[in-house]
């Protein structure tokens, strides 16, 4: 179950507790008992908090941290270690390449829906115009949220379980997506702009089209919006 804060359609950063859980799972039995965790930069984004949570539960012992939060730690039950983590993060955040499920989405919830004729343009400058008949959503979720400007006419989002195409330039708050000719979005849909459904992997051709590390992008997102926990 997720919080309440999905009613709002403000972009929020979801972490799923199960794919975290298992991740961790995995990469224990890879780096041995006495692993050492990475909880820098609020556990990448994902939450100092809730990571923490998930290593204590799962039996590890040590984690590398901000100095800022060291307290909070040693409160986790985990010991602050100095040295180079050896859980490798990679794998327990999900991130492309690491052989575990994504851990955190970003997601958000159309805003409004309306036609865009063959020759109208969206976005600023009009740089994107409308080969066909089609229709557009307003989806929150701009270059202030971590939505990269490159990203723009050459990302995705899932709009009800079908990958559709980010047109036009991404502004600071808000995107453009084409949802296509039938009226089959309305305001009020979930949009997910990485990490489930049909854009579970979509981070990796985030990272393709801005040269950006997955960690970073992730990072970034994370530390940019509201987060939420969902089992």
């Amino acid at each position: 179950m997720t919080s309440p804060s999905t009613r709002t359609s403000a972009p929020r950063a979801r972490v799923s507790l199960s794919a975290l859980a298992a991740n961790i799972l995995l990469a224990r039995r890879r780096a041995g008992s006495d692993a050492v965790a990475d909880l820098r930069r609020d556990a990448w984004g994902h939450g100092i908090l809730t990571v923490g949570r998930a290593l204590a539960e799962s039996g590890v012992r040590a984690a590398r941290a901000d100095a800022v939060d060291a307290a909070i730690v040693e409160e986790l039950g985990l010991v602050l270690s100095e040295t180079e983590p050896t859980l490798p993060a990679a794998l327990v955040f999900g991130l492309p390449g690491g052989g575990g499920a994504p851990v955190l989405s970003l997601v958000s919830r159309v805003l409004s829906t309306k036609p865009l004729l063959a020759g109208e343009g969206v976005s600023y400058g009009y740089l994107y115009r409308a080969p066909a008949d089609t229709r557009v959503a307003l989806v929150p979720g701009g270059y202030a949220q971590g939505v990269v400007r490159a990203l723009g006419s050459r990302a995705h989002v899932d709009i009800g379980g079908a990958r559709r195409a980010i047109v036009g330039r991404v502004a600071m708050d808000v995107c453009v997506v084409d949802v296509g000719p039938q009226e089959d979005a309305a305001p009020g849909d979930e949009a997910v702009f990485f990490g489930s459904g049909a854009v579970r992997d979509e981070i990796a051709e985030w990272s393709r089209i801005t040269g950006l590390d997955a960690a970073e992008l992730v990072a970034r997102v994370g530390l940019g919006v509201a987060r939420e926990v969902a089992e």
